[in-house]
């Protein structure tokens, strides 16, 4: 009507109306569209190709246009007239541009006809501003009928009363002949308030044909009006046949039926009946603003209303709902692993070992000594090497000892020779004389003898150096008794690991274990306990307990006795939340024991 006003008021043949685009200035969308009745296909045409450049001009450069159609100017000559204007909004960012043109009239009538038109051009902004102030004069009559439904709702104490005036309130204000309310109860609608009705049978046939439309509503979860409104849209797969049915029984003429939503899911169904006259679409509006409103006092008067038992069923199926339900989807997946590993902690059992230090020991360990006084002159072996029986390990200078053979044997032979002498000239005293002379110089030869074979020092056993590094000490003198080396049998070796007290009470004799030197952690050796000594030996780290441990596995050739590392020792199965807390648990008992 605004255009064919604006037509009429200058008797233009064409009206256009334009509205540039925010996102892209330089296109414009023709928003209306007028014609004459008389008007000429050319001049409309020509118009047409310069529509987008005079709605630019008008726009950006003045804000009315009076140019002439073919852009030749001829004062005194009828011309076909472009007039373009722009438009108030009442918004600024929006552009509009009309466009109108005028018949074959003079410049001087042309700008009378602009100007005629440039009193028009606030028009669509005082439209826009009382569509507005009607608006939200609407909005402000629907809060207050919200409001006032809301305080009947909010008046009474029980589920019952106020679901009973909610429905008399709202089939008040809409002049609707019944209005009724069901509630979702195990699965199923049931029918809880009618308008102006104190008492419900609910095996009356109208009863449930009310249910079952309230069920169909609720199923779908969306608004549904029977008969259906033809300006409005139908919902895309929308179902009315049990409202349909309802009203073809009860010959209502016209229902709608809302879901009451709380936290995003249907619950009750407010259906309503009215044989006057269709609802219209602010009534509907009304009506679902209404319903999102007093969802939540009728929910908590309907479960206040309930007995301890049930509300705590209710309150149990609510919260399984929202673990089975889709929201929360990662705090539930946590919540669940949480829950696999808490009842794996507490139900699988794996082997519990006692850890501790070990040290390899040999159960054949000798110290060789020097036999006798001298100077150390030879040193075949150091620490570290493999032996087998009677190996030479060292020798002691023997010059000495020659000499003093060699003069121990002159001397027997001299006391001999006496002997004889003292024989044949029949002197029995200095025989003997000479004869215990001759004794005692071959005594003290055997003597030197023996020191002599004692020089060369030899392994008495197959086994390997632990101790003793004589290289430095070559011509040293050394007393007899002095001990030189260490020499330690290997296929005899034994570990002697170091349990502390507090695990003490967890292994037994021939509990089996393992074993991993400091040298190689990687691999790993099994062991026999063979004996826990009785009495407790100090450390550092407290008081330890020496187990002996036999070898289940062949000596290696790489160990030597003194050689630590760490030890495992079975001691039966326990839960992986035991093995995990009982340290904390003995801590906790002890400091808190009075």
């Amino acid at each position: 009507r605004f255009l064919q006003g604006l037509g009429a008021l200058v008797d233009a043949r064409k009206v256009i109306l334009l509205l540039r685009d925010p996102k892209s200035p330089g296109d414009w969308r023709p928003v209306g569209d007028w014609s004459g009745g008389n008007a000429s296909p050319r001049p409309i045409a020509t118009l047409a190709a310069q529509t987008a450049t005079l709605a630019a001009r008008c726009a950006d450069e003045s804000p009315s246009l009076c140019l002439p159609l073919d852009g030749k100017p001829a004062p005194a000559q009828p011309l076909h007239y472009v007039l373009a204007v722009r438009l108030r909004l009442l918004k600024a960012e929006e552009t509009c541009v009309a466009i109108l043109l005028t018949p074959e009239v003079t410049e001087r009538e042309a700008l009378e006809a602009l100007a005629r038109v440039e009193l028009v051009i606030d028009v669509p902004e005082s439209y826009q501003q009382s569509s507005a102030a009607r608006i939200a004069r609407s909005d402000v009559e629907k809060v207050t009928t919200v409001v006032d439904l809301l305080s009947e709702v909010h008046r009474e104490t029980r589920s019952l009363a106020a679901s009973l005036a909610l429905c008399n309130a709202v089939a008040t204000r809409l002049e609707c002949e019944r209005v009724s309310l069901g509630w979702l109860e195990e699965g199923y609608v049931r029918l809880q308030a009618i308008s102006r009705t104190e008492h419900i049978d609910r095996k009356m046939a109208a009863a449930q044909q009310l249910e079952a439309a309230m069920e169909e509503c609720l199923d779908q979860d969306e608004e549904i009006l029977c008969p259906p409104d033809p300006d409005r849209a139908p919902t895309a797969g929308s179902v009315t046949r049990d409202h349909a049915l309802f009203l073809e029984a009860q010959r209502s003429g016209h229902l709608i039926s809302l879901p009451l939503r709380h936290d995003g899911k249907p619950v009750a169904v407010l259906l309503c009946e009215r044989a006057s006259k269709p609802f219209a679409p602010s009534e509907a509006q009304l009506l679902r603003l209404t319903c999102d409103q007093a969802i939540h006092r009728l929910r908590d008067l309907k479960r206040s209303d309930l007995w301890f038992g049930a509300r705590l069923r209710q309150w149990a199926r609510d919260q399984a709902g929202r673990v089975v339900g889709p929201e929360h989807t990662w705090a539930k997946v946590l919540g669940a692993l949480g829950a696999i590993l808490l009842l794996a902690l507490i139900f699988v059992r794996v082997p519990y070992r006692v850890s501790g230090n070990f040290i390899l020991r040999s159960d054949a360990l000798t110290y060789v000594t020097a036999p006798f006084d001298g100077f150390l002159r030879t040193v075949q072996v150091r620490p570290g090497d493999i032996l087998p029986a009677g190996a030479p390990l060292l020798s002691l200078d023997t010059v000495e000892l020659e000499l003093e053979a060699s003069s121990a044997t002159a001397d027997l032979a001299r006391y001999q020779r006496e002997a004889e002498k003292a024989r044949a000239a029949k002197n029995l005293a200095d025989m003997r004389i000479s004869q215990a002379l001759a004794d005692q110089a071959r005594a003290h030869l055997d003597q030197v003898q023996h020191r002599l074979s004692q020089a060369t020092l030899k392994a008495p056993f197959a086994g390997v150096v632990v101790e003793g590094d004589l290289r430095e000490r070559l011509g040293a003198p050394l007393k007899q008794g002095e001990a030189l080396m260490k020499v330690a049998r290997i296929d005899t070796s034994y570990v002697e690991a170091e349990v502390p007290e507090r695990d003490i009470h967890e292994i037994t004799e021939q509990q089996r274990g393992q074993i991993a030197f400091l040298s190689q952690p990687a691999r790993s050796f099994p062991i026999r306990i063979l004996r826990i000594e009785p009495a407790a030996v100090t450390r550092n780290a407290g008081n330890v307990f020496l187990v002996r441990c036999g070898l289940d596995t062949a000596v290696e050739p790489w160990w030597r006795p003194g050689m630590v590392g760490v030890c495992r020792l079975e001691a039966g199965n326990r839960s992986l939340l035991w093995i995990l807390t009982h340290r904390t648990i003995d801590f906790l008992r002890l400091k808190l024991w009075w």
